[in-house]
């Protein structure tokens, strides 16, 4: 058993504090317990498991704990790891092609350059995760994003929008709460009812993406590319849209409180 250093749970009671309110299945949770801290398997014990998984029976790490392990560039492609625990964990470089990482806590992880192509992220919880490089495309991602680096990552095609069958656990939808990065690409990206507040992502890429119903209070998506985003109902409260290009062919007369945008 090996516990993260406390500066890592430090960083995690403060990311509940920040975003209690924004996916309910936090509430209530205690940080400190071991299956938030500590690890239950050696790298060599997941990497032999990963090996003996065939195409019909995948590597299974379903409420494994993981936290802090050095699990960087390993091939969890198809891998479930549902309500796992890698808080922490050195994900760099790995495979999670179409793996299912749903309700996972992954809380500080680095995922620099990993792929995650297809892969399934419902109310993953990803608050302060290192995201740079890596590939979102066409996962689904109703998943707590709050304050992580996503520098240079790719998000073609995924899907953040909410989970309009859940109402009674609160609003299960992408939620990127002072999330930061440059260069990030959102193109075709299904962000509807999304939580982008404060969200810190000067030149992303949003062609074509579903916006609408998003919550964008106080974002900063000046020089981005919005040609042909739909923004119908978004809050553009506070907004800064300063240098955007493809306005012209944007919806953005459709978005609430655009005259409160900064332009």
């Amino acid at each position: 058993m090996r516990p993260i250093c406390k500066a890592l749970l430090a960083l995690a009671l403060s990311f509940v504090t920040v975003s209690v309110q924004a996916q309910s299945v936090l509430d209530g949770v205690d940080m400190s317990l071991p299956k938030m801290t500590e690890t239950q398997m050696s790298r060599a014990e997941v990497v032999a498991r990963l090996e003996a998984a065939t195409a019909d029976t995948p590597a299974d790490f379903t409420r494994i704990w993981l936290n802090g392990l050095d699990l960087s560039e390993l091939d969890f492609s198809g891998a479930i790891l549902r309500a796992a625990s890698l808080n922490g964990a050195n994900l760099s470089g790995s495979n999670f092609d179409g793996a299912t990482l749903s309700q996972a806590w992954m809380i500080g992880a680095d995922l620099s350059g990993a792929s995650l192509v297809g892969a399934e992220l419902f109310q993953t919880q990803l608050g302060r995760a290192t995201l740079n490089g890596a590939d979102f495309s066409d996962a689904r991602t109703a998943a707590d994003f709050t304050k992580a680096d996503l520098t240079g990552a790719i998000f073609r095609g995924a899907d953040f929008s909410a989970d309009m069958r859940n109402q009674s656990m609160g609003l299960m939808r992408g939620v990127l709460t002072s999330a930061r990065g440059t260069g990030v690409d959102f193109t075709g990206a299904q962000m509807s009812r999304a939580d982008l507040e404060f969200a810190k992502l000067p030149g992303a890429n949003f062609t074509d993406a579903d916006l609408s119903m998003a919550t964008l209070g106080g974002a900063d998506l000046s020089d981005a590319e919005l040609a042909g985003a739909n923004f119908m109902d978004a809050d553009l409260t506070s907004t800064r849209l300063t240098g955007a290009r493809g306005t012209d062919q944007a919806n953005l007369d459709a978005a609430k409180n655009l005259n409160r945008a900064f332009r």
